[in-house]
């Protein structure tokens, strides 16, 4: 494997998450929503995550920029990062089975909105978050740069730690002790571990 066909293996795996995305998001527009924390604060974290995790990675690609940071890229980090995105796209996919309708882009809640503790939220109540780790990853593998690289983990990471405690607050104002037992059930993001 070389440099650039993993840089274009990351762009068709990307394309594939966009598909993957759409269909949740068209059917998530068809559902009122309830209420929404969609504030200024969330914005921003959604739009340090997309830089992160998109804008840069596509600069680098379309103009190799910034090229100062490039590092030695090994065929057998291409192939683990290849991996790692197709089971990041897997748990993506899963989770938005999971959640039908109950799927928006930021903390909202639907109309009729239910708690899902079956399929991908068995075990952990942020699945789809571990699924952008995992794409994070890959990226950091696959676009050998240590500024692109660590532009995914440090984008996501952000809207991740910024986000998660007010979601799981969200969750528990509207399910209370529903929410409350599922936490003590489950792990964050890793199977008994966070």
């Amino acid at each position: 494997m070389t440099v650039t066909a993993s840089k274009l293996i990351w762009l068709a795996l990307g394309g594939i998450w966009i598909i993957l995305r759409w269909n949740p998001e068209r059917r998530a527009r068809k559902t009122p929503i309830r209420s929404s924390s969609r504030d200024s604060w969330e914005i921003c974290l959604l739009t340090i995550s997309l830089t992160g995790l998109g804008i840069i990675p596509v600069v680098y690609i379309a103009i190799h920029f910034p090229r100062f940071a490039d590092y030695a890229f090994f065929p057998v980090q291409g192939y683990f990062g290849i991996v790692t995105y197709v089971a990041a796209l897997w748990l993506f996919y899963r989770t938005h089975r999971d959640l039908k309708r109950n799927w928006s882009l930021s903390l909202e809640l639907r109309e009729h909105h239910m708690l899902v503790t079956t399929g991908s939220y068995a075990y952990v109540r942020h699945p789809m978050y571990a699924s952008f780790w995992l794409m994070a990853f890959a990226q950091l593998l696959m676009l050998p740069n240590f500024i692109v690289g660590l532009a995914g983990l440090l984008g996501f990471g952000s809207l991740f730690f910024g986000r998660v405690r007010r979601e799981e607050e969200m969750m528990i104002g509207a399910f209370g002790d529903e929410y409350r037992a599922y936490m003590r059930r489950t792990s964050r993001l890793v199977p008994w571990i966070y």
